[in-house]
């Protein structure tokens, strides 16, 4: 049994302190208030990232060995306790042997690592943004090929205006798959009717996708406005000005903002099958098209701060609405019966100290 303290606790009530947080073979038994308490630190949950095509110098489309202890450092360095190692465009026969190498590593025992929740499919079922992903190897619906994904596939990112988005959308949401829009340039109707069908998410709000017009309304405007959908956001300095991103959360509110880091092994010079090089603060192709980025999840966190988002609707964007969204239960949020998956973070939102399952790592 152990007890943390903090300044002040991020709960699903919001923030309450002094506060003591009790944990019991790696799950919460009890938030105490204290009277006072010797730091100065908060202690919010831990993170939950969606999208993660790699980090540094390793990819997680040819991540094998070893490779994937590093990425369990690199992640729990910004205090993400959950992710989804995501694979970006590609034939279809060429996913077999990344989401084999997914599925092996998440056997390894957990032993205070970070969880995979499982794989994102980036592609190749996108629309008529394709950014860095090559538009020739963008394809067609397969529902069939959908059908048989493997159990450990969580997230599908696609475009709206495919002919069976709707289809599709249906068939993997039955099948417990989180559907994201994303890559698209989809009219209201398209992209309503895939909300309709069952996606709860938009991929990176405003890149990739149709944008702001007040008389031209793009994918952008659908997602800040469709209630039923939350929307994925890059808070890197590059991806969004500092005034769309405070627009984002004024918009998205306090449960449809997730944050992202989208990173990539940008040292490596490759995304999956693209080729990229870092200039001018993100990846790039060489036309200077952004193929993701490489933020960390604190270094985002500090980012919506400093463009005006409130510390708590940013960290619950980073860590309680992914989890929700993704149908983790048992994490996301501080409190009674929950899984210690936790973040010490100093007030600059530095990270202090990270817990996994109750365990100091």
């Amino acid at each position: 049994m152990a007890s943390i303290d903090a300044a002040k606790v991020l709960t699903a009530r919001g923030w309450i302190g002094p506060a003591r947080v009790h944990v019991d073979r790696g799950v919460i038994t009890a938030v105490e208030r204290l009277a006072t308490v010797a730091t100065d630190r908060w202690l919010v949950p831990g993170f939950v990232d969606l999208q993660v095509n790699g980090i540094d110098d390793i990819d997680v489309s040819s991540a094998d060995g070893n490779d994937w202890q590093q990425l369990d450092r690199l992640l729990l360095a910004q205090g993400v306790t959950t992710w989804c190692p995501t694979l970006v465009t590609m034939p279809l026969a060429k996913f077999d042997r990344p989401l084999a190498r997914i599925a092996a590593a998440m056997q390894r025992p957990a032993d205070g690592r970070p969880t995979i929740a499982g794989a994102h499919l980036e592609g190749p079922f996108l629309g008529g943004a394709a950014g860095a992903h090559s538009r020739a190897l963008i394809a067609p619906i397969d529902l069939e090929w959908l059908r048989t994904l493997p159990p450990h596939v969580a997230v599908v990112t696609l475009g709206a205006e495919q002919p069976l988005a709707v289809d599709a959308t249906a068939l993997l949401t039955a099948a417990g798959r989180l559907v994201s829009i994303g890559h698209t340039t989809a009219d209201e109707q398209q992209f309503d009717a895939v909300v309709a069908a069952g996606a709860r998410l938009t991929t990176h709000l405003f890149n990739g996708m149709s944008g702001l017009h007040h008389r031209s309304p793009g994918v952008a405007a659908f997602a800040l406005t469709n209630d039923a959908v939350c929307a994925s956001l890059i808070a890197d300095g590059v991806h969004l000005h500092s005034r769309v991103l405070r627009l984002a959360f004024a918009a998205l509110g306090r449960r449809r903002a997730v944050l992202v880091t989208d990173s990539v092994a940008w040292r490596s010079g490759r995304v999956g099958e693209i080729g990229m090089a870092f200039r001018d603060g993100a990846p790039r192709l060489a036309d200077g098209t952004l193929a993701g980025s490489a933020v960390t999840m604190d270094a985002a966190l500090r980012t919506c701060v400093a463009a005006g988002v409130h510390p708590a609707n940013a960290l619950l964007a980073a860590s309680t609405t992914p989890a929700r969204l993704l149908g983790l239960r048992d994490r996301g949020t501080i409190g009674v019966g929950r899984r210690a998956d936790l973040v010490a973070l100093h007030p600059a939102l530095t990270i202090e100290q990270v817990w996994v399952a109750g365990q100091a790592v």
